[in-house]
């Protein structure tokens, strides 16, 4: 019980101290967790409003590209958060008190909770604020916000691995992941596509969190290629890899 508490406390601390660094010493602090979003997702709206007299998906642009954008921006928040939080605690995992599941599970638990916040205040206000005749399914919408927390935190869990012994693998990763914008579906639906593009692009886990989210707000949409079960299986197994690596190798990132 006093192991339990001591850990709580201990999270909180990591949490706290991360939310004064990151967002207590730039002007505007959490407010630009949410114009960034936002700003991004008007941009794509105008942007494909002057191409196309309507969107792949319903009557409002901004709506169809706010379902891509806010899964996909809070899957790579968490990746990105999680593989980097040894480095960004590494000098409070000097001290013993300090485990670096304590130092992954502070850094996920913060980004996940602003992430959810972040999607919530796009999206319901994108229904407030426009027109777009969604009917909502919050069992589609809490299953996909829920699956990209998971595969957010399973690759981080084994990028953060990677990153403490592979010098090089950061640019490594940046380099691959470049074109994951394009190829999760961010900007057109897994239908529009050629079948050998289908084929090839229905092993990205994120196209069947996307396809889910927009089922979800969608009552006509039936993204009949989501496999929950896919998502689920893929992002344990690598979750696993994560863990037994980071419990095998922490110290040895640490040292370097």
């Amino acid at each position: 019980m006093i192991r339990r508490f001591r850990t709580g406390r201990t999270i909180l601390a990591l949490m706290l101290r991360e939310m004064s660094t990151r967002y207590g010493r730039s002007p505007g602090g959490y407010l630009w967790a949410v114009l960034e979003p936002i700003g991004g997702i008007l941009i794509l709206a105008v942007g494909f409003s002057l191409l196309l007299r309507s969107p792949p998906l319903g009557n409002n642009f901004v709506l169809f590209y706010a379902t891509g954008f806010v899964p996909f921006t809070l899957y790579q928040n968490i990746s990105d958060a999680v593989a980097r939080a040894l480095n960004f605690s590494r000098p409070l995992l000097q001290y013993p008190v300090v485990t670096w599941a304590d130092a992954v599970i502070a850094r996920f638990v913060l980004n996940a909770l602003t992430g959810i916040l972040v999607g919530y205040i796009v999206l319901f206000g994108v229904l407030m604020l426009a027109e777009t005749r969604a009917v909502l399914d919050m069992d589609d919408i809490l299953t996909a916000f829920g699956l990209a927390l998971l595969l957010g935190l399973s690759i981080g869990m084994l990028n953060c691995v990677l990153l403490g012994l592979i010098d090089a693998w950061g640019q490594i990763w940046s380099i691959v992941t470049r074109p994951l914008f394009l190829a999760s579906g961010v900007l057109f639906l897994f239908e529009d596509l050629p079948s050998g593009a289908q084929n090839i692009l229905w092993y990205n886990p994120l196209f069947h969190i996307l396809g889910l989210l927009r089922a979800g707000f969608y009552p006509t949409y039936d993204a009949s290629y989501v496999s929950e079960i896919y998502v689920v299986g893929f992002s344990l197994v690598t979750l696993f890899m994560g863990t037994v690596l980071l419990r095998r190798y922490h110290r040895a990132i640490l040292t370097r």
